[in-house]
């Protein structure tokens, strides 16, 4: 007799990083995982080495028609989706005004509007069938505004303001709410930041490793956590920083 998966998840940015990591730790772990990304060759390959616990799927999250289609064809093969993982994200680092206009948008379009949009469109299912866990991974960034990543900074600070409006909107319901911060994680995403020298303060720290950031989002989860800081002692320190600095003419 075969043991059904213990959960369904959802993982957007699974090509990669963290997204791939917790795609394969969570089918370890028995959940079954559409592993999500608009590179569908690329998450196809780590969704092959994973095995049939994972299905790859193409996905868009700037687009709100996308989602419907991900979320449609996901409910007609498993009948439902337990976990939705926004974990997608870009970075153009860069000094703010040597980024192209259309870069801050693309990354605020991406990280911040990309997530809503599964919010939005997963909810509503979440209440039909009455379950679903709705879990953000965020950042470090959401706390303090970061010299070389304004942009990217703006969006993940936007992130847990919504990510936090929604869960207290929805908190009569039966759909919980994580939302995780990670620190620098050696990932695509920072490799791409260590040649822009305007991002440097994400060097101040070793870079965690994503397999590790991977299993604190999976502890989270199965804890039902509200908020968590990778690693977990950072979070003190950057709540305390998340003031931002006066400048010329600042109140004091």
């Amino acid at each position: 007799m075969k043991t059904r998966p213990k959960k369904t998840m959802l993982v957007t940015g699974a090509a990669g990083g963290i997204g791939a990591q917790i795609a394969r730790l969570a089918v370890a772990s028995g959940h079954r995982v559409i592993a999500a990304d608009v590179n569908l060759p690329g998450v196809k390959r780590p969704a092959g080495e994973i095995g049939p616990g994972a299905v790859a799927m193409s996905l868009d999250i700037t687009a709100a028609d996308a989602w419907d289609r991900v979320l449609d064809a996901v409910w007609d093969r498993f009948g439902g989706l337990d976990i939705l993982v926004n974990n997608a994200a870009i970075v153009h680092p860069g000094q703010a005004l040597d980024v192209a206009i259309d870069c801050h948008q693309q990354t605020m379009g991406t990280n911040f509007m990309g997530a809503l949009k599964g919010m939005m469109a997963v909810l509503p299912r979440f209440r039909a069938q009455g379950s679903g866990h709705l879990v953000t991974v965020c950042s470090m960034t959401a706390f303090l505004p970061s010299a070389g990543l304004a942009s990217y900074a703006a969006a993940k600070h936007a992130l847990r303001a919504f990510h936090h409006a929604v869960a207290i909107e929805e908190r009569d319901s039966a759909t919980a709410f994580t939302i995780i911060h990670p620190s620098a994680t050696e990932t695509p995403m920072l490799e791409q930041e260590a040649r822009e020298e305007a991002a440097a303060m994400a060097f101040v720290r070793d870079p965690m490793d994503p397999a590790e950031v991977a299993g604190i989002v999976l502890k989270a989860i199965r804890a039902r956590k509200l908020e968590v800081y990778v690693p977990a002692n950072r979070g003190p320190t950057v709540r305390r920083q998340s003031a931002p600095a006066a400048g010329n003419g600042g109140d004091e």
